[in-house]
């Protein structure tokens, strides 16, 4: 069986390509690109100011050096370059505990009471596995002051509005690079209704600006978000099914996290058996980014959409328990 990688789509590359041969940098230097990028994606987080940069991390980083005070964030399931910013800007940090990377709402209170955070950074998806609930995590930050910035590179396009919603963010941060919803290759952004915190950071937004050859794609590749993340959620409810292992069964992901004994033995014989055009689809665990248990997670995320059909989903499947003792 040959699996694919996921590709920003042909449209998209075309349209970037051709944009190579219009744009005069000495003339306008991209802005009606970037304005139109920061427009489209207005439209899908409902915050009026967007601005694209040249990364997620960059996104992350320029975000957080806005904030002088106490930064929280999960104690695992989240993502290292919030870990990364904190430690570059030296600021203060506290982890909340979750279970298993989702965010328990009494906890929350708990915690936002005794270290009185100034920001809360967390991802849509703990570990890409299990949906936060975003809306009851906002409902807590609001009331108690907290700035609750999502990291929404895994759920841009939701189609049930629940993630990469500005209604349930004060500020949303994302990646545009590969292989991300918005499967652009480079690139990122960050979305907000205050407008403060780009004028607070705007030497630093200047030095890591968007290039308009991204912005033109991500205007093209933004389009295939809302169908690619359902197929994709999709994918991974039929792979939890299929395996007794499978964390958090009733939550969305769109990555699959399998309990097993030894994570480095068993990743080690899928990636052998579940090649990817030499890429690769297999994490272990334990790791932040994930989940911190012993477990090997399929990055479904990763394949390219054709690899989201019944009759794949059914082969990959029927390898990784011919191979391993996982069921």
């Amino acid at each position: 069986m040959k699996l694919y990688f996921k590709r920003t789509s042909k449209e998209t590359r075309y349209v970037m390509s051709e944009k190579v041969k219009e744009i005069d940098y000495a003339i306008n230097r991209g802005f009606e690109e970037i304005r139109n990028a920061q427009d489209i994606i207005s439209n899908y987080t409902n915050h009026d100011h967007v601005r694209i940069v040249n990364s997620g991390n960059s996104a992350i980083l320029a975000t957080m050096s806005s904030f002088k005070g106490k930064i929280m964030l999960p104690d695992q399931g989240g993502w290292s370059g919030f870990k990364n910013a904190a430690d570059f800007l030296d600021l203060d940090t506290v982890e909340l505990s979750t279970e298993l990377g989702v965010i328990n709402i009494d906890t929350l209170n708990e915690f936002i009471d005794v270290y009185k955070p100034e920001a809360l950074f967390i991802t849509s998806f703990a570990g890409y596995i299990a949906e936060q609930p975003i809306k009851k995590i906002y409902e807590i930050c609001e009331d108690k002051n907290v700035c609750l910035v999502v990291d929404a590179s895994g759920g841009v396009g939701d189609k049930e509005k629940k993630l990469s919603n500005g209604d349930y963010a004060h500020i949303i941060v994302a990646s545009t690079g590969s292989p991300k919803i918005v499967n652009v290759g480079s690139g990122g952004f960050i979305s907000t209704n205050n407008n403060t915190i780009f004028k607070k950071n705007k030497f630093i937004l200047k030095s890591l600006k968007a290039n308009p050859i991204v912005c033109t794609g991500i205007v093209e590749e933004i389009k295939n978000a809302p169908d690619f993340l359902f197929k994709n959620i999709k994918a991974c409810q039929s792979f939890k099914k299929m395996f007794k292992s499978a964390v958090y069964k009733d939550k969305r992901g769109i990555s699959v996290a399998l309990k097993v004994d030894d994570p480095k033995k068993t990743g080690i014989l899928l990636r052998q058996h579940l090649k990817i055009d030499q890429r690769n689809i297999i994490t272990v665990c334990p790791r932040y980014d994930r989940l911190l248990i012993d477990a090997v997670c399929l990055e479904i995320k990763n394949l390219d959409f054709r690899c989201m059909e019944n009759d794949t989903i059914k082969e990959i499947v029927r390898i990784i328990k011919d191979v391993t003792e996982i069921n």
